[in-house]
Parts: C-alpha cells; sequence; structure tokens
C-alpha cells in the first residue's frame, strides 16, 4: 500500500507521467482498482504509446518526495465510428477522422482525496480534448457500486447515457457499469431535450399556420360567393325579367 503523508499546505501541480513513475503507478493502481491491468498497459502509459496522462504531485514535499505521484489519469484517442457511444453521439459519419477521448483510469492517494484533485486532472482531459479540431466528446465507464465517482462525474456535467449489464467481471462476479459522456467542440446526443423541444414548438406552429390558413380560406370564400352569384345576375340576358329578379333577391337575403 502506498503510504504518502501530505503536506500541510499542498501545492498540486500536474505533469505528464514517466518512466520513473512506473513503481508508483502499479502500486496506486493495485491498491484502488479491483481490475489488475497487464504490464503492457502501465509500460504504454509511462513511454506514452496511444496513451496521453497527466500525474499529480505535491510540490511542497519534502525533498526527494516533491515528485512522487499522489494522483493520475490515464486517457486514449478512439475513432468515433469504432466506439461504443457512436449511437449517443450527432457527428457527421462520412468525416472517418471524427474522434473520442476515452478515460482508462483515474485515482488519488487516500491521504490526498477531497483537495479538488480528481476533478482538476478530469478538468485536464476535457482541456485536451477540446484543444483536438476532430475530438467530439470524452467519455469513461464507472462501476456501478462506485457512488463518489459517479457523483463526481455528475458534478462536472457528464452525461450518465447508458447502463452497461454485466460489464465487469471480477473475482467471478459481474457488475454493472454507467456509460458519462462529456461533450466538447459541438458535440451533442443526437436526440437532446433542446432539440426534442425545439422540435415540438416547429410542429405546433406549423399546425397553427396550417389551420390559420384553412380558416382564412373558408372565410374567403363566405365572402366572394355572393358576389359571385350577384354578378352573374346581372350579367344574365337570356333570362325572363321575372326569373332575374327573383335570383337577385335570393342574393340579397343570403
Amino acid at each position: 500500500m502506498v503510504n504518502i503523508k501530505p503536506s500541510p499546505r499542498p501545492v498540486i501541480c500536474f505533469r505528464p507521467i514517466r518512466p520513473s513513475d512506473l513503481g508508483i503507478l502499479v502500486k496506486i493502481h493495485t491498491d484502488l482498482f479491483p481490475i489488475r491491468y497487464e504490464s503492457e498497459f502501465f509500460q504504454n502509459v509511462v513511454n506514452g504509446r496511444d496513451i496521453v496522462s497527466w500525474a499529480a504531485v505535491d510540490r511542497n514535499q519534502p525533498d526527494g518526495q516533491s515528485d512522487v505521484l499522489i494522483g493520475f489519469v490515464t486517457a486514449r484517442i478512439v475513432l468515433a465510428k469504432e466506439s461504443e457511444v457512436g449511437d449517443m453521439l450527432s457527428y457527421d459519419p462520412l468525416k472517418s477522422d471524427q474522434t473520442l477521448v476515452y478515460i482508462l483510469t483515474l485515482g488519488v492517494v487516500e491521504a490526498y482525496r477531497n483537495l479538488g484533485i480528481a476533478s482538476s486532472l478530469i478538468r485536464e482531459v476535457i482541456k485536451y480534448a477540446s484543444s483536438v479540431p476532430t475530438c467530439r466528446a470524452v467519455y469513461l465507464h464507472v462501476i456501478s457500486y462506485n457512488n463518489p465517482a459517479i457523483h463526481l462525474y455528475n458534478k462536472m456535467s457528464f452525461r450518465c447515457v447508458r447502463r452497461l449489464q454485466g460489464f465487469y467481471l471480477i473475482n467471478g462476479q459481474h457488475y454493472d457499469s454507467y456509460l458519462f459522456v462529456y461533450y466538447v467542440n459541438g458535440g451533442r446526443s443526437p436526440c437532446s431535450p433542446l432539440e426534442i423541444a425545439m422540435a415540438v414548438l416547429r410542429c405546433m406552429r406549423n399546425a397553427f399556420k396550417a389551420m390559420s390558413a384553412r380558416l382564412w380560406r373558408n372565410e374567403d370564400r363566405k365572402l366572394k360567393w355572393p358576389k359571385s352569384r350577384e354578378s352573374r345576375c346581372l350579367v344574365s340576358t337570356t333570362q325572363s325579367r321575372r326569373n332575374l329578379t327573383a335570383e337577385c333577391t335570393g342574393c340579397e337575403c343570403v
């Protein structure tokens, strides 16, 4: 277990994870997560092979410890069309270069929790994703019983878009997972609440216009019909005077 005592006044800084962090990175993952990660994963993290990462360190620690990891986040860029959230994202499928950032792991040692470090690490990921022009969202999975993490992502405006049954297999037992998404660079859900509300308003407006036009046409017919009958009476030359008078009188009554 990692045993790091917090300094009286922590000065938290962030930097990329480096090869020298390998040992402590493995220890923190072992302490925090029930899932065991392969050594290849850690090698990819510390060497930056297809994985971006940020380390949190306390610069106010005594000499020799001021650069020791107290928290971290790791992430990977994936193609939007190949991701499991492709159907939850409104994007142009013809643009094959559109991407997402998937958060792989996030953790803070126990002694440094409740200092906003996890939130700051997530903001680093969001800032990075926003700087990638082709990126449309940040997404991740959270095991269903991790209430502190669920609360954190909700607080940071991530959207829980799906519950995945039996996503995790830990010690022979299946656990559900929640899928969270944070949209960036104009990325959005294909059916956001605002879009639904706007669609309803458009339908109501179009229906009102159609009804108004129909009523106007009906009123217009009522007004023009007697004029048409009266004109026809006045220009009629084949009818007898008696019939002409009777027909015109009827028009006046209408």
